[in-house]
Order: C-alpha cells, then sequence, then structure tokens
C-alpha cells in the first residue's frame, strides 16, 4: 500500500542540503556580534549546524516539551535564532517569535495567547538585558515551564543553551516531517487588535518561494539576511530561502551601514535581503562599493510606497521589490531594466517569472471593500477570518477564501494594474512594530492631563513616535515602568538643542 505524500518541513529542506554537502558552509554570524550580544562570531558547515541542532532538539525533549507544544523565541539575528528553530521544529515544537521590540506588557500578552510552555532569549542584546525581560514575562505566564537562554550572566533560574550545545547530543524522538504541520506562531496588528498568527511549514516555504524565484536567486548561494527575522516576512526572506537555494545564510543584526557593507565583501555575498528604503540609498554606487552582489531584494513594510520610490541605479544587481501587509503574506516583483517598479496585475501570480503555466504562488484581488485582498498557500486564511456577526440568525456566514489586507487600493483603469494607496486605517507602523491608534491615546492618557503621544508620517519607517507631557524626564520613567516598547518611551525624549 502505497504512503500518503507530505510536503516538506524546514528541516527536511535541511536534512536534503545536509546529505549532499556536509561540508559546505551553513551558518556565518555577523561580524560585529560581539559588541551585539559579547558572542564570538562563528560560521557553522551544515554538519556542525546539525549537531548542535540535535543537541538542542535532544534538550528540548529531556525537558520535558510535549510534542505540538509552543516555545517562544526572542533573539537577535544571528546563529543561534536559526539554530533554536530548527531545534525547536526537530523536536516536534511550535515557534512563537518575539520581535526584540516588545517588552514586559507584549512578552507577558503573547505567552498567554499563546500557551507557550518555555521561552528562549539571549542575556543580553545592543545593552538591552532580555534575560530580565524573559524572566518578568515569564512569571506572568503561568502555562511557562522552562525559560532557556543563551550568553553569560543569566539570572537565576534561567537554563544555559550554551552549556547544552558544549555537551554531546542526548535522548530526541521521532517525528512525523509533513509540511501541513504547525511550523511557526507570528503576531499580528488588525482593526480587531493583537492577533496571533498560526502557519504550516508548507505556508512559510511558499513565502520563501514567492522571494527566492521572483528575484531570481541562484542555487549555492551566498544570501546576506539583513532584516529582523522575528515576523513571517523575515522567516521566508532568511530562514526559507537559504534553506531552498542549499547555499550559505551570513546574517547581519539590524542595522549598521558600515559593518553591512564590510561583511557582504569580506563573506562574498551574492544576493543581499535587506529593507527596501536603505538599499535604494544605498544603490547610487553600490557597485564600486559591494562589486560582488548579484542580486538586491528590498522588503517593503509599507508597500503604498513602492509605486512612487526612485529607479534602481545599479544594473549589476537587480532589485526585486517585495510587497510586505502585515503577517498576512507578501509578493515579490522584479523591476526591468530601467529601475523602475513594474505595474502590479491582479489574478494569479506563478511561482516562476514569466511564465503563464507554472504553478500558482498566490492571488492578488480587489475586495468590496477596495482594499487589498491575497489567498494562496502561504496565506493563513482561518487566522484572519471575520468575527462571526452578532445577530439573531444561527445560519453560519459563507466562509472567505481570502484575507483582507486593510490596505486601501484600486484599479488604474489605463493598464489595469492594482494601485496600493493607504495603510490599513487605524492602525500605526514604525518600522516593523504595529499597533492601534487608540493604544497611542490610551498610554498618553495614563500619563495624566497635557500629555500627548503621536505618530508623525515617516518615509523610511512610515510613521514615527512623537510624545509631549509636562515632564519628559518622568513620562519616559512611566512607560518603562508600564513595561511598555521602547518606541513609546523614546518618544518623550528631549529635544531642545543647545542655543
Amino acid at each position: 500500500m502505497n504512503q500518503p505524500a507530505v510536503s516538506p518541513t524546514l528541516d527536511t529542506l535541511f536534512q536534503r542540503t545536509l546529505a549532499r554537502q556536509p561540508h559546505a558552509p551553513a551558518l556565518l554570524d555577523p561580524i560585529n556580534k560581539m559588541r551585539v550580544t559579547g558572542h564570538i562570531p562563528r560560521r557553522l558547515t551544515y554538519a556542525e549546524a546539525d549537531r548542535a541542532i540535535e543537541t538542542l532538539s535532544a534538550h528540548f525533549v529531556e525537558s520535558g516539551l510535549p510534542a505540538n507544544s509552543v516555545i517562544a523565541i526572542q533573539l537577535p539575528n544571528t546563529i543561534e535564532f536559526v539554530l533554536t528553530v530548527l531545534a525547536a521544529h526537530r523536536a516536534g515544537l511550535v515557534v512563537a517569535v518575539l520581535p526584540l521590540l516588545w517588552r514586559h506588557a507584549e512578552l507577558a500578552a503573547a505567552l498567554n495567547r499563546t500557551a507557550a510552555r518555555a521561552i528562549v532569549t539571549m542575556s543580553k542584546v545592543d545593552g538591552v538585558i532580555y534575560s530580565d525581560l524573559a524572566m518578568h514575562a515569564a512569571a506572568e505566564a503561568f502555562s511557562i515551564r522552562h525559560v532557556f537562554g543563551f550568553g553569560s550572566e543569566l539570572p537565576e533560574g534561567m537554563a544555559s543553551l550554551d552549556d547544552v550545545l558544549a555537551r554531546p547530543p542526548g535522548t530526541t524522538r521521532s517525528v512525523i516531517q509533513d509540511g501541513r504541520k504547525a511550523a511557526i506562531i507570528s503576531f499580528d496588528v488588525t482593526a480587531e487588535g493583537f492577533r496571533p498568527v498560526p502557519r504550516p511549514h508548507f505556508s512559510l516555504i511558499a513565502g520563501g518561494l514567492a522571494i527566492s524565484l521572483e528575484a531570481d536567486i541562484p542555487q549555492g548561494a551566498t544570501v546576506m539576511a539583513a532584516f529582523t527575522p522575528m515576523s513571517f516576512a523575515g522567516l521566508a526572506a532568511s530562514l526559507a530561502v537559504w534553506l531552498l537555494s542549499g547555499g550559505t545564510l551570513a546574517l547581519h543584526h539590524p542595522f549598521d551601514n558600515e559593518v553591512l557593507e564590510q561583511q557582504v565583501n569580506e563573506q562574498g555575498c551574492e544576493v543581499l535581503i535587506a529593507p527596501a528604503q536603505l538599499m535604494l540609498r544605498l544603490g547610487a554606487d553600490l557597485a564600486a562599493r559591494m562589486p560582488g552582489l548579484r542580486n538586491v531584494v528590498g522588503l517593503w513594510r509599507a508597500p503604498e510606497q513602492v509605486a512612487a520610490s526612485d529607479a534602481w541605479t545599479s544594473p549589476h544587481a537587480p532589485l526585486t521589490d517585495v510587497y510586505l501587509f502585515g503577517e498576512a503574506g507578501l509578493f515579490g516583483v522584479r523591476r526591468g531594466e530601467d529601475g523602475v517598479p513594474v505595474p502590479v496585475m491582479p489574478g494569479l501570480r506563478g511561482a516562476v517569472r514569466e511564465q503563464s503555466g507554472s504553478s500558482i504562488a498566490g492571488e492578488i484581488l480587489l475586495t468590496p471593500r477596495n482594499t487589498l485582498g491575497l489567498r494562496g498557500p502561504m496565506v493563513p486564511i482561518a487566522a484572519y477570518a471575520p468575527p462571526q456577526p452578532a445577530d439573531d440568525t444561527l445560519m453560519a456566514q459563507p466562509a472567505r477564501d481570502y484575507v483582507d489586507t486593510g490596505f486601501a487600493a484600486r484599479i488604474d483603469r489605463p493598464s489595469g494594474a492594482i494601485c496600493i494607496t493607504a495603510p490599513p486605517s487605524g492602525i500605526m507602523a514604525v518600522g516593523g512594530y504595529r499597533f492601534l491608534s487608540n493604544d497611542l491615546q490610551e498610554w498618553a492618557r495614563r500619563l495624566g492631563q497635557g500629555a500627548l503621544l503621536t505618530a508623525l508620517p515617516d518615509r523610511l519607517s512610515g510613521h514615527r513616535l512623537a510624545g509631549r507631557a509636562h515632564d519628559n524626564a518622568r513620562a519616559r520613567e512611566a512607560l518603562s515602568e508600564l513595561g511598555l516598547n521602547p518606541l513609546m518611551v523614546e518618544a518623550f525624549r528631549d529635544r531642545t538643542g543647545p542655543a
């Protein structure tokens, strides 16, 4: 009797390359890792990475984490992040990714909403003591049973994963490798509020394919990922693209322009994946500064800005624009020889560029609300299902087969292209951090009469926060004590300079 076919997982892709070239370079740390985390930068082959993954996976199993339970991760863009994600999947766990900008309030909410059984963090990142943040958040999540950390000077009660990696692998368990199983949980903000978004392996792989095939990333390439990985787009553009290419993944913890250029040249990177606005600023003399680059992928957190962006001026390394829509999904469009953005046509998008008969990577549509909708294998439709209307009918509403991203859009009549005109109403974005505009008013009210917290438009990050209070220093202290994001805290920094 034939066994039913199963789709690959991320670990399946890793194992395929491991079997083919075990001694090829797999992972390269940021060259400034000592400054970021206090660790010496490392380089791992596929065989060395596999041993580390096996060791961590066995430790998670021996710690008593049940299969299919959730392990939360808050780590920088370093080798430890990649190893932990793959080790968790090998142990049959589901990974919840927690952005580094999150502090106590958001961490506790995410851990409780996902019923996470463990959390993994780094002792210190860019001077911030994340081990203490994890311990305090875990204390408010009743489901947490284990707190793991990389680095030195970990607080009492936090198990050191560096010590685990120094030991031989222990006992692991057999896990069915099926891409339909849950792989990650990321977090989004919609008009309905904070929303966990679970995804299976095949959805994450589909996101990586949409990027790598549109950008024509060659097999065996050395890929530099300079985009925070704590989101669906970050995971698809780094982990999934690397595993699909079977090459080398070089990691850069965002963001230092000089270090980035040095790292691209020293590590022989052929592909650079980074925020698009930054790439456009570097594009003028990219050939002189990073001559080895052959491919650039720019990720747009504010996709409504793509059409009005500057032309790409480095023909030796073509640019692919990747439109990001929160955690709902993404699509990529490679620029033409003139370097200007290519119009986006609604309808089905093939997995292979300019090949109408290829398998479907996704579909772009205009919803009845004149917003942009997405559907396809990477889009988690169930996670974004609208709430059942509160009425007297007992009849279930018809299921929606697409996700409404909330981005305002229209059809350009002369060309038939879809034009994205504005971000979702009521939702602010500062880089990768999304929040409801009502939250700003709520936090300002907590600071007392006369306090103001607002979001101002910003060309690079979408919005930037600005605050005003009778005493800015005391406002910063109060917001820090509430466990709020540092972007909100620093909105009340003193802006008065010397006369």
